[in-house]
């Protein structure tokens, strides 16, 4: 990708609302009519009640994406609903993490599929339209054997930069994200911060050598976590803007299996066998347990939150989600876009999801 490409992408997501509005419209009438209904619904619900809505049917959206993606090369397939059949030597290289991945994965697809379409048909039921991002989907696959090789995606997953800072900032770190924006949190494998890697077989090629499709596999664990953990802090955060108690009860309800889904993605990336990819030497994945990792305020069975200071440091630290306060919807579009899950996507996409995020982030709660 180049330079241009990149600053044309930051550029976009720092697009002011009114400015981000216009470019969607030209872009998606569908989605420039959500954008519209924020201002102008006579549903029974409040603007920002119906942009947090929106919002999160987007990301669930997204979600489900990548997540079928993955099902179909490492997950179970589901005879009930068309899908991929199965890459055996990437289920495999997944199963070195933990037996039941297969499971867990299609366990996880099904989850973010239901969510995307509940939200959505609540917004039906109060008279606002059903958010569609299929003129979107516009990016080619794997064409690896067990995917769909014609299915065209709304992400991603074969150029990622993950983030896996959440490995020591939920594990031995004092510090909290809302009272420290600060603090740089410490990368577990800072080889995946620094580059882009495929996290799914992108062809048969790399299914070969075992180390390398092992990285691929590595590389997939990490990034389960990385996503799961922006959703179990997406929904708190934007919880606090909500003005209807049926939305708080639909965001408290959901954002809680994100977060289950982050304990579960965790533990098993604790299990990545350590190795250097031999096609790509740049990306190397640590023994976790050895230095600067390892011991009891590291060691990779640690999957519940280490305490840390909550509202301020005059009261004793608390175990919690972090954080809540400083990330919103903005934050987590940036995030993901950063990331690389968004690569050759257009820019009318990057627009429609920053205006979306941006509307979210505006809600207030009313009385």
């Amino acid at each position: 990708m180049t330079d241009e490409h990149h600053a044309d992408r930051r550029s976009f997501l720092r697009t002011g609302a009114i400015a981000g509005t216009a470019l969607v419209a030209g872009a998606s009438g569908a989605i420039a009519q959500h954008v519209a209904n924020t201002a102008t619904s006579s549903a029974p619900l409040t603007k920002g009640d119906i942009a947090i809505l929106t919002f999160l049917a987007v990301a669930e959206i997204l979600e489900s994406d990548l997540w079928e993606q993955y099902n179909e090369l490492g997950g179970i397939q589901d005879s009930e609903e068309p899908a991929g059949s199965g890459n055996e030597e990437y289920t495999e290289a997944l199963k070195n993490l933990d037996g039941d991945m297969d499971q867990y994965i299609h366990d996880n697809t099904d989850d973010e599929k239901s969510h995307k379409n509940f939200i959505n048909a609540y917004l039906v039921s109060k008279g606002v339209a059903a958010v569609n991002l299929d003129a979107f989907r516009t990016l080619p696959g794997s064409q690896a054997t067990g995917a769909v090789k014609t299915r065209k995606r709304l992400t991603n997953l074969m150029q990622l930069k993950v983030d896996t800072s959440w490995w020591t900032r939920y594990r031995a770190s004092r510090h909290n994200p809302d009272l420290d924006p600060s603090f740089v949190f410490p990368q577990a494998v800072p080889s995946l911060f620094a580059g882009h890697f495929p996290a799914i077989p992108r062809t048969d090629a790399d299914l070969t050598p075992a180390d390398h499709i092992q990285a691929i596999a590595n590389t997939a664990a990490f990034h389960f976590a990385t996503i799961e953990q922006g959703g179990t802090s997406l929904y708190p955060a934007l919880a606090q803007r909500v003005t209807h108690p049926e939305v708080l009860l639909i965001l408290l309800s959901i954002g809680p299996t994100e977060t289950m889904h982050f304990q579960t993605w965790q533990d098993k990336a604790g299990n990545a066998p350590p190795l250097t990819d031999p096609t790509n030497p740049a990306l190397v994945f640590p023994n976790l347990n050895a230095p600067p990792f390892g011991g009891q305020r590291f060691q990779t069975n640690l999957i519940m939150p280490e305490p840390c200071p909550f509202l301020s440091r005059t009261f004793p630290p608390c175990s919690i989600i972090r954080p809540i306060v400083t990330f919103g919807a903005v934050a987590a579009v940036t995030g993901l876009a950063a990331s690389g899950l968004f690569t050759g996507q257009t820019p009318a996409f990057f627009a429609a999801a920053t205006a979306l995020a941006q509307a979210a982030d505006a809600a207030t709660r009313t009385c």
